[in-house]
């Protein structure tokens, strides 16, 4: 990816996380990264596109991340707990494929694809660190809605009150 590439992604990733597919137009990229609107397209061409290849980065960034700590030995579900929180704790405070999902009911097929990548690729990694498919996704739940509602009633620590739980898990043993 190009410099100019990788601005445009970084504008509107911020955008996504705080106004989801509709928060952000191709001008406001545009003039939020100095460049024309042409630029952008030539980059992206359409919106589908850019929002397509944000959470495909963004996917291989975060999951990247989460198994780096894993193979360290700590303890899976006490980093993915951290992982979501951290995103909290952000400026934009969303994940951008949480937003996303919330907001699916008319999204192009290829960033549903790409976001649903997103939580499948999170299950899949919960089980690989030795969580049941069921436990796996209790714990997924947990996170995620816990960030929901922490945004909802902008009560950052409500994520630290419902995960509670999450993080008592004993640091041997996963499942």
């Amino acid at each position: 990816m190009s410099n100019t590439a990788d601005a445009i992604m970084d504008a509107a990733e911020r955008r996504i996380r705080i106004g989801g597919f509709n928060g952000f137009s191709f001008r406001d990229i545009a003039a939020e990264t100095g460049i024309k609107s042409s630029s952008v397209h030539y980059h992206f061409p359409t919106k589908e596109n850019l929002v397509a290849a944000i959470i495909h980065r963004y996917t291989e960034r975060e999951i990247k991340i989460i198994d780096a700590k894993v193979a360290t030995g700590a303890n899976a579900i006490k980093v993915w707990t951290r992982a979501f929180r951290n995103t909290l704790h952000s400026q934009e405070h969303m994940c951008p494929c949480l937003v996303l999902a919330v907001t699916n009911r008319d999204l192009p097929a290829k960033v549903v694809a790409e976001y649903q990548l997103f939580f499948k690729t999170c299950i899949q990694r919960l089980m690989a660190s030795g969580l049941t498919q069921k436990r796996a996704s209790h714990v997924l739940s947990t996170i995620t809605g816990a960030m929901v509602v922490a945004n909802a009633i902008n009560d950052l620590s409500a994520y630290d009150r419902a995960t509670a739980d999450l993080m008592r898990e004993p640091d041997a043993g996963t499942t």
